[in-house]
């Protein structure tokens, strides 16, 4: 991959005397704790062994040109004037990435770079944070810029928040940036403190079902969400000296959730809180080698998005019932922000070919859609690969 990406560079960008860097980046799924991330929650996320790649070299002027092997879209931009355009698309990500670098006060140059990625686009494993992560480490490596990995993942995330106006948590992006082969990261959203934990699945794989529906509703969603978790926060301020929703227990929620005089709202926030205690579990369970309760929190996690967080949506829900269904399954759920995107499933070795075949058969049945499966294995942050 790397030795085509670089051959393809150099048809695009022509041979100089200067070195072609390749980076990458992988994509990231959360194993559970969806929707907490920007409610002061813990999450559970692992980088995947697949993602995005760069080439890229840098040139004797102020001019930057993207290009990707993905789509036909080519951009070339001033380095000094970084806007958003809706015309350029793919290309704000990595714009708003250079923009906050300069915000901060680093000075970059020019550079050609051409990315590649084969994480789905579309499917909620975070080609978005994947691009942005790569962008940020790549930069930070071209102009010897000194940042430390936690801040590059700041700034990315910061580059969706403000320059494309996504209104992400930190979660991909850290995930993206923070990754390690064969672990997870338990993060606490609210302070960055994180851990590793070893993902040993003794025996069993992870696989992730692609719905193959498109998040269309996710990003508008996302912010309706955050809207009503706020109202929710401001009514139990009223009694409770708290600055997330998360920093309660399901007892304290119990005990003052009749403050939240909006049904919806009261619904969004039981979710939240239930969901972190299920992460701070689901670790412990791991922590055992206890896949059995494990996969109990990632069925308990979607019937939660499901019914009350209601960001699921007819693919997804028929997903992880075909997937509950099949003999070999220890736990599924859907990943990201819903409405479309992917499922994850923890399934036994043995029975992984059955449960592609059959969740395959039954899915497209039920919607008429034809879903990829991938078995992904736990791969290691962003970074430089070559030279």
């Amino acid at each position: 991959m790397q030795k085509e990406l670089v051959s393809k560079f150099l048809d695009l960008y022509g041979d100089s005397d200067k070195d072609v860097m390749v980076f990458f980046a992988p994509g990231r799924v959360n194993l559970i704790g969806e929707h907490i991330d920007y409610n002061g929650g813990y999450v559970f996320p692992c980088a995947l062994d697949f993602g995005t790649y760069a080439a890229v070299r840098r040139r004797e002027d102020d001019t930057v040109r993207f290009a990707t092997l993905n789509f036909d879209l080519k951009v070339e931009v001033d380095i000094n004037h970084l806007v958003y355009e809706e015309k350029d698309d793919w290309t704000n990500y990595p714009k708003g990435v250079l923009k906050v670098l300069q915000d901060k006060g680093h000075t970059l140059g020019g550079f050609d770079v051409l990315y590649y990625g084969n994480i789905p686009n579309g499917s909620g494993l975070s080609s978005s944070a994947s691009l942005e992560v790569l962008t940020a480490v790549l930069c930070n490596d071209l102009f010897a810029l000194n940042e430390n990995r936690v801040e590059l993942v700041k700034l990315s995330q910061k580059a969706e928040n403000v320059f494309v106006g996504v209104n992400c948590g930190i979660m991909d992006q850290f995930a993206v940036g923070m990754g390690k082969k064969d672990h997870a990261i338990l993060l606490d959203c609210n302070t960055l403190e994180y851990e590793y934990t070893p993902l040993v699945l003794n025996g069993a794989k992870l696989v992730i079902g692609n719905t193959k529906k498109r998040r269309g509703l996710a990003d508008s969603k996302y912010n309706e969400r955050r809207g009503e978790c706020d109202k929710a926060l401001e009514f139990l301020q009223k009694e409770l000296d708290i600055q997330a929703l998360c920093e309660i227990d399901p007892q304290t929620f119990e005990q003052y959730n009749y403050l939240i005089e909006d049904e919806t709202a009261k619904r969004r926030a039981e979710h939240a809180v239930y969901e972190n205690q299920r992460v701070k579990e689901a670790v412990q369970a791991l922590q055992k080698a206890d896949l059995e309760q494990f996969g109990k929190l990632m069925n308990a996690s979607h019937d939660s998005l499901r019914d009350l967080y209601e960001v699921t949506g007819i693919e997804l829900d028929a997903m992880v019932e075909e997937a509950l269904k099949v003999e070999g399954t220890i736990g599924s759920r859907m990943t990201g922000a819903g409405f479309g995107g992917c499922t994850v499933s923890i399934v036994e070795e043995e029975a992984v070919d059955t449960f592609i075949e059959k969740v395959a058969s039954s899915y497209e049945a039920r919607t008429g859609l034809q879903p990829e499966f991938y078995v992904a294995n736990v791969g290691d942050g962003a970074g430089r690969i070559l030279p």
